[in-house]
């Protein structure tokens, strides 16, 4: 009976060892089963570009920010710090002054270029025809040309005689032509502004005199026309090249502060800054209706001379405002820097399509750069993982491939 009894208790707890041991193994599986369903959806969740700009901003805003550090230094660190900015506040006065030599030197060169520019002015205008030396010029398409200009000889030659007729004096519409070419500009000419940029003959730069204050303008030479009677309408702009009192580490060269238009003689009817609108009024006592005329402003190329007065007394501008003269300095800038200098590359158009080069070059690399960051990023987080350093650089390099051909798309 004993023994039986013996039997018994051993069953017992082999039958209990062997419930407990499915039991931990089904508890191991489980555990395994659902550390792979997380790593999985760790990966989907990796994956997501809206979870990688979550996670960088949080590494961001936990990371020990410069200005932190700073605080953590000791108070003789510091001081060598105060005197390395006083000493960056000394460089930034030596850059102003080499930016009015600059200046100088722009007013000097300037005196060099306007022979070249006069003399444009002349071959634009039907002033002087340029001689046989001055208008030869080898083009990169010189072949095509040659064997188009060969098929015209053949199959032209009433149409040449035609064209002799017209007698075409100078370079038509060169200036107006200009202004449709490029997108800043043709943005701001309206239909009504076209016939008077037609007469528009010559742009010029001048710079101040040496003595006064940093500034250039800009003339805009007109032949006679119904519009209006000035010959020059004037834009110009002053400068400063000094670094700010308030922020000294901000400069970065002179910049435009102001600007200054001119009155633009009208002659009667022809303002194309304003329209005139006809409202109906209401007498309040007697209740008769009365129709008023009134001029309001009018979108216009020419409000270009009558820009926004910036003031005095440091009052800030609103936001339209401030926005409306930052552009009004940049298209000054632009007259300055581009189409005065390469006005024909301009007219031809291909100046344009330099600009536009520079401009998808610029925006190709950003998005590099801005794929290679977003990849970093995702990569140190998944380095946490337990993988082969081969193949995590296999990989990194077929993610990054793959990340800067959906970025460049």
């Amino acid at each position: 009976m004993a023994d039986n009894s013996d039997a018994f208790l051993i069953c017992h707890i082999f039958n209990s060892f062997s419930k407990t041991e499915d039991t931990a193994s089904d508890s191991v599986e489980a555990a395994k089963n659902a550390s792979d369903k997380k790593e999985k959806l760790a990966d989907q969740v990796m994956q997501n570009p809206q979870v990688l700009a979550a996670l960088q901003e949080r590494l961001d805003n936990t990371a020990l920010t410069p200005s932190s550090y700073i605080e953590t230094l000791p108070k003789a660190v510091k001081r060598r710090i105060d005197a390395l900015k006083q000493l960056q506040v000394k460089c930034a006065h030596i850059e102003a002054k080499f930016y009015e030599e600059v200046h100088d030197l722009e007013r000097k060169y300037a005196a060099l270029y306007q022979p070249l520019f006069d003399k444009r002015r002349e071959f634009i205008n039907g002033e002087a025809e340029p001689t046989d030396a001055e208008s030869e010029w080898h083009s990169e398409n010189e072949e095509e040309e040659k064997l188009a200009g060969d098929l015209k000889n053949v199959v032209v030659i009433e149409e040449k005689a035609e064209a002799e007729e017209t007698n075409v004096k100078g370079i038509p519409d060169f200036w107006f032509t200009i202004f449709r070419n490029v997108d800043m500009l043709s943005e701001l000419v309206q239909e009504y502004d076209e016939p008077i940029l037609k007469h528009l003959q010559d742009i010029k730069v001048k710079f101040s005199e040496p003595g006064q204050p940093m500034s250039f303008s800009l003339e805009f030479h007109f032949g006679p026309n119904d519009y209006f009677s000035n010959s020059v309408l004037t834009k110009t702009y002053k400068m400063k090249s000094e670094p700010d009192k308030t922020d000294p580490f901000s400069f970065e060269g002179p910049e435009i502060v102001d600007c200054e238009g001119c009155t633009i003689d009208w002659k009667k009817g022809k303002n194309v800054t304003v329209k005139t609108i006809k409202k109906k009024q209401k007498h309040k006592g007697r209740g008769t209706v009365r129709t008023i005329t009134k001029q309001v402003p009018n979108d216009s190329f020419f409000n270009f001379f009558s820009p926004i007065k910036v003031s005095g007394d440091g009052e800030s501008l609103d936001e339209d405002s401030e926005f409306t003269l930052a552009a009004d300095f940049e298209i000054g800038h632009f007259f300055r820097e581009r189409i005065v200098p390469r006005a024909v590359l301009y007219f031809t158009g291909e100046a344009i399509e330099d600009d536009d080069n520079t401009y998808y070059c610029r925006r190709f690399y950003a998005n590099i750069n801005r794929a290679n960051k977003t990849l970093d990023l995702f990569f140190s987080l998944k380095k946490v993982k337990k993988v082969k350093r081969r193949s995590w650089r296999g990989k990194r390099r077929e993610k990054k491939r793959k990340m800067q051909r959906v970025i460049l798309r």
